[in-house]
């Protein structure tokens, strides 16, 4: 090896070390200082009341409540659709070009920004079912449908075909084959799939400030669904860009963070769990 091919090769590691350095560094640090930020102010308090304009008291109970009902709206839909999806196009579609027609467009729905979504949103639901968590869920379905559906679509792919065809060769049929040796084969990717999508639904506010509105109203779920009402992400931005209460925003960005965390280390966990269990 020539000493030009020394130095280059010992530069590209140098750049390397450094670009990795900084991009740890910086996710440290803006960690961090949410963190720090955050975590003392919260309290029992802030997590168990409603908000009152009369006493000046905060709370972000209703937003926390929100965002449970509209998680929990969105998965009900958006579940049963992408994962049935993804079994049609995988098990049954013939026409391989409409398949990769479908799947352009579901990949090409992933790049688009939400505002776009909380417009058309706005414009399909709102206006049809008012301002509302129901709109905001709705509106969160198409965000999440092509994630749902392309990562249990990956997920069937993984499956040997082998197995199919054995299953096949018993004389089972085709929904049988797939209820009973396809999908035990692939739930960890179903469930990874459910568990980022409610990692994107914990996150997202510029569609939901279209939608679901600002209000802090403290109600059940299906009252809830039908009423208009802050998430956690609409809630940070209402009191530290309309109230200039930062340190609640921090407060509601340490919750989340740490959600996110959580959420993401479940689906780690959960993926490995059933592929060692795959592997027994």
């Amino acid at each position: 090896m020539n000493k030009k091919r020394k130095i280059y090769i010992g530069f590209m590691c140098g750049a390397m070390i450094v670009c990795t350095a900084l991009t740890a560094a910086l996710v440290l640090f803006l960690m961090g200082y949410v963190l720090i930020n955050g975590i003392p102010n919260i309290s029992w308090e802030l997590l168990s009341t409603k908000p009152s304009y009369l006493t000046e008291r905060i709370g972000i109970l209703p937003d926390i409540l929100n965002t449970v009902y509209i998680v929990l709206a969105t998965l009900v839909i958006v579940l049963p659709l992408g994962v049935g999806a993804a079994i049609y196009l995988t098990e049954y579609a013939k026409n391989k070009k409409l398949v990769a027609m479908i799947e352009y467009a579901a990949e090409t729905l992933s790049g688009i920004p939400s505002i776009i979504y909380g417009l058309a949103g706005m414009l399909l639901f709102s206006n049809n079912f008012g301002t509302s968590l129901l709109a905001g869920a709705l509106t969160l379905v198409i965000m999440n449908l092509p994630t749902v559906m392309r990562t249990t679509q990956e997920s069937l792919k993984t499956v040997p075909q082998s197995y199919r065809e054995g299953a096949f060769g018993l004389g089972a049929g085709k929904w049988r084959v797939i209820r009973t040796v396809v999908l035990p084969g692939c739930v960890d990717g179903v469930i990874t799939g459910c568990i980022l999508s409610v990692g994107r639904i914990l996150g997202e506010s510029a569609a939901l400030l279209f939608t679901a509105g600002f209000a802090h109203a403290l109600n059940g779920i299906f009252t809830g669904l039908t009423s208009p009402g802050a998430t956690l992400t609409v809630a940070l931005y209402v009191y530290a860009k309309e109230e200039g209460e930062f340190g609640v925003a921090f407060a509601i960005a340490a919750i989340l963070m740490i959600l996110t965390l959580l959420i993401n280390l479940s689906a780690t966990l959960v993926g490995k769990y059933f592929a060692k269990r795959r592997n027994v």
